[in-house]
């Protein structure tokens, strides 16, 4: 039985330990919603290609933006800062539940020599829109569904729905790519490099958000289907590499630790001969 004297000692360390844990509660919940998901990240990689001149993309996916706040006006300044050839966006754009008039305000804005194309993520696929061509024309924004387009001479995009939740159909839109054109795949969910790896050059993809909420030395807590072991960063298999990007926004919860959004810009250097 302890005495009245050990349990008064056991008193203060008890409320230091209780104050201790509510500010590294505090400073968690301050970083993790206001902090974090606004501190975009930009990573740079370079790849070589079959190119005969560099190809700067700016890689965008789930952005899950609803207005132009501060992490969209942000994004915008490091996108003029960058400058790219073309931005190409792997997916969920939208957010709340379907709604695509919040995403038009950023998508509008966006602009590159070489244009912007967008693809299907799973949220376009559970909330879709009839008139999806016609809508994203209007934003200034080139739509791609199981198709392809030749950006710069030689280089092709190749535009897929997503792996997860849609149709995605690799042998439609690669039917009218010429043999040794450089050919970029873009798709939301990156599990479907595992089966469709050796086809094309490099694949860009999302979904997984990183992870999202991240703690030191773990896995991610949680990761949607459709990501596998493709969580982040970049991988290789049958002659083709992607790169799997943490996305900007986030899902379900608006909350990132450990896990900063992520602008990705890829250039593609000639290989040298």
């Amino acid at each position: 039985m302890n005495s009245p004297t050990r349990s008064a000692a056991r008193r203060p360390k008890l409320r230091r330990l209780t104050k201790l844990l509510l500010l590294a509660g505090t400073l968690f919940l301050l970083d993790g919603l206001f902090i974090e998901p606004n501190w975009i990240q930009v990573t740079h990689s370079t790849v070589p290609g079959n190119v005969a001149a560099p190809l700067k993309i700016a890689h965008l996916t789930d952005l899950h933006t609803s207005n132009l706040g501060f992490r969209e006006k942000r994004l915008l300044k490091l996108l003029d800062r960058e400058a790219p050839d073309v931005i190409v966006i792997t997916g969920d754009t939208i957010s709340g539940w379907g709604t695509y008039e919040g995403e038009s305000e950023l998508l509008r804005r966006l602009h590159a020599p070489l244009g912007v194309w967008l693809v299907r993520g799973n949220w376009e696929d559970n909330h879709p829109r009839r008139d999806e061509h016609r809508f994203y024309a209007g934003l200034g924004v080139h739509f791609l569904f199981n198709q392809s387009a030749e950006i710069r001479k030689g280089i092709w995009l190749i535009g897929l729905d997503d792996p997860t939740f849609g149709r995605p159909n690799l042998s439609a839109a690669l039917s009218n790519v010429p043999a040794g054109a450089y050919r970029i795949a873009l798709f939301h969910s990156p599990k479907y490099f595992s089966v469709s790896a050796g086809r094309y050059d490099l694949a860009l993809a999302g979904h997984s958000h990183g992870g999202q909420i991240r703690l030191p030395f773990l896995k991610p807590l949680w990761l949607p289907a459709g990501v596998g072991s493709y969580v982040e960063g970049w991988f290789e298999k049958e002659g083709s590499r992607m790169y799997v990007s943490r996305g900007v926004g986030t899902t379900l919860l608006p909350i990132r630790f450990l896990c900063r959004p992520e602008l990705a810009i890829v250039t593609i250097e000639p290989v040298e001969k």
